[in-house]
C-alpha cells in the first residue's frame, strides 16, 4: 500500500474518531505529498518512495525545530503539539537504525571509498545518505562520519 493511500485511510479514521490533533498532522503530510505530486518541476503519477521518505523527514525536522523555538519562548503547550505531530509523522517512516548499526555501515563505506580525512566527508556522506535514507537521521550520520574521519 502506498503512503498516500495509507495517509488517506488514516485521515478518514481520525475524522471518524474526531481526533483533531492527529488529523492536523496527517493533513500536513497529505498536503506535502500533494505539493510534490503537482509541483511544476515534477510529473509524478505516483511519488517515488525515496522522495516520500525525504518529505516525511523534512516535516519531522520542521516540527522538532518549531518545538525548540516554542520551548525557548516558554510556550510549552505549542511545543508539545509540535512534538505530538512529529511522533505521528514518525510512525510512517521505517524503523530507525541504532547508532551502532549506522556506525558499522559507515565504516564499510569509509573502507570502500578509501576516505582518510575530513576532505573526503562529502563522498562518504553522499553514499551514506543514499544507503540510509529514511532509516537514520542525517545529523546522526554526519556526527559518526566526523568522528571516524576526524
Amino acid at each position: 500500500m502506498s503512503l498516500e493511500i495509507k495517509i488517506n485511510s488514516d485521515i478518514k479514521a481520525a475524522m471518524i474518531a474526531k481526533d483533531k490533533r492527529k488529523l492536523e498532522a496527517l493533513r500536513a503530510v497529505k498536503s506535502a505529498l500533494l505539493l510534490i505530486k503537482t509541483g511544476k518541476d515534477t510529473s509524478f503519477a505516483e511519488v517515488p518512495e525515496e522522495l516520500e521518505l525525504k518529505t516525511l523527514q523534512k516535516l519531522i525536522k520542521q516540527r522538532k525545530e518549531s518545538a525548540e523555538i516554542f520551548k525557548s519562548q516558554d510556550r510549552a503547550e505549542m511545543a508539545d503539539e509540535e512534538l505530538y505531530q512529529a511522533d505521528i509523522i514518525q510512525a510512517y517512516l521505517p524503523a530507525q537504525m541504532s547508532e551502532e548499526d549506522i556506525k558499522v555501515i559507515i565504516e564499510k563505506i569509509v573502507a570502500q571509498t578509501g576516505a582518510s580525512s575530513m576532505k573526503d566527508m562529502g563522498k562518504v556522506m553522499g553514499m551514506a545518505s543514499k544507503q540510509l535514507a529514511g532509516k537514520a537521521d542525517n545529523k546522526i550520520i554526519s556526527n559518526i562520519v566526523r568522528t571516524l574521519l576526524g
